[in-house]
């Protein structure tokens, strides 16, 4: 047992330790001479170093260094082709990057947008969901929209991975934008609506049927724990931010700024929703009080050595080789998983008085569907509903969808000014510490 235990801590430090080089440099190589996104240069490096590549190889008869767990029969197992100790270690990472994000972000401007989001989130849903039921029907894969494959398809198009995008527009310093906040807010609702939808789908492609109280139960208990964290937490904040000020010890208040956030995320992963909606929360209460500044240097160092581990990993989910034999069908599902999510979410920002660029910038903010799809997609292969080649699909369409965000959310900022129709909204943002941004209001 000790053995074991030594192998596995001594894989996992090896492990981290080629997945910081290989995001560093491959970060490097990208912004430096691609001119693009360091992220993206994370994600596809962890395509190279995954499990499915160069990670599965033997070495010098030690065997991978990234090897696969063998298949488990619990849900979503199948998605996740690395040991849970290093997925693990990913999800801190996603904890810190929300965690951040949210002591980023203008709580005024989280407000004044809330609406907004409200109806970003619902077409960004709505429209997906549809489009992929849609079009698994028109394959021929299912025979029904209310085929339990179709719904799933449907339900893999949903998802919102928002990590990237909060790393995206945290590099451009972006979050405090109105598009910026609008996403954010969204991504959170978007989540609470992908749980509805995914109790629903696996309610009938598993049992047969689901119950409107079921479904009904599940809304208030995800919908009723995040404003009640939220609200509290905000109510709250200035006699946390007092607290956390009157330690005196050297790194106090950080780690207990950091143990509130993981907690929150703990929290949050029982009441059905995901980890990082419990970090934002808490990230965003602390926002507008005066310890957030002061959490921000110390913060930054860490958030650059652990973030990138989560989008290296995050790359190697993907197994290029499971899109084989599904090229056509998965290059229609990709598409409309592009469009669904532009027009799903644009349209509605459009109505909210975003004008066109601020309509496409929040489109494509929502783009990325990340390890969200492919745990969707294994629900659905380890409850036998969908085909390996099906999944194979969302593979395809979630590495397509996570790889263009960054590309296309980059100039969407550059270009075109001011995001909404009101004019004279004009903003500045102003450099923090650690490559933060505050968002300064033009006198």
């Amino acid at each position: 047992m000790e053995s074991e235990l030594t192998h596995a801590v001594t894989l996992l430090v090896g492990q981290l330790a080629v997945i910081l080089v290989v995001a560093k440099l491959c970060g490097e190589v990208f912004e430096r001479y691609l001119r693009q996104p360091g992220v993206l240069g994370e994600l596809i490096g962890g395509v190279i170093i995954g499990p499915h590549l160069l990670g599965g190889v033997p070495l010098f008869g030690l065997g991978p260094l990234f090897p696969s767990p063998l298949e488990s029969s619990s849900q979503g197992a199948a998605s996740i082709p690395i040991s849970p100790e290093l997925y693990a270690v990913a999800q801190v990472a996603a904890v810190v990057l929300l965690f951040m994000a949210g002591l980023e972000t203008d709580l005024q401007q989280f407000f004044r947008y809330g609406g907004a989001a409200v109806l970003v989130a619902v077409g960004g849903v709505a429209l997906p969901f549809f489009l992929g039921a849609a079009i698994s029907v028109g394959f021929g894969i299912s025979s029904s929209l209310i085929d339990p494959s179709a719904l799933f398809v449907g339900a893999i198009l949903t998802a919102t991975s928002v990590g990237i995008t909060a790393r995206v527009l945290g590099d451009l310093r972006r979050l405090a934008t109105p598009e910026g906040v609008t996403i954010l807010a969204a991504a959170v609702i978007d989540d609470v609506l992908g749980i509805l939808v995914m109790t629903v789908v696996v309610g009938l492609g598993v049992g047969g049927s689901v119950t409107a109280t079921e479904v009904g139960l599940v809304a208030v208990k995800a919908i009723g724990f995040w404003l009640t964290l939220t609200l509290g937490g905000i109510l709250l904040s200035r006699r946390i931010s007092d607290l956390l000020s009157s330690l005196r010890s050297d790194g106090a208040s950080l780690a207990m700024a950091v143990a509130m956030a993981f907690g929150a995320a703990a929290l949050a992963q029982a009441f059905g929703l995901a980890l990082i909606i419990g970090a934002y929360s808490v990230g965003l209460a602390l926002s507008t009080t005066k310890i957030a500044e002061d959490l921000e240097r110390p913060l930054g160092g860490l958030y650059q050595v652990l973030v990138p581990v989560f989008f290296v990993v995050m790359g190697m989910l993907v197994d290029l080789r499971a899109m084989q034999g599904v090229l056509a069908f998965g290059l229609v599902v990709t598409l409309l998983a592009i469009v669904g999510k532009i027009a799903g979410c644009g349209l509605p920002a459009l109505l909210v008085g975003f004008n066109g660029y601020g309509a496409l910038r929040v489109g494509l903010g929502m783009l990325p569907r990340g390890e969200v799809a492919l745990i969707v997609a294994g629900v659905g292969l380890s409850s036998g509903v969908i085909t390996g080649s099906l999944f194979g699909v969302a593979v395809m369409m979630t590495l397509v969808t996570t790889l263009l965000a960054p590309l296309l959310l980059v100039p969407a900022f550059r270009l075109g000014g001011e995001g909404t129709r009101r004019p004279g909204a004009g903003q500045t943002i102003a450099s923090g510490p650690a490559g933060g941004h505050r968002l300064m209001q033009n006198s």
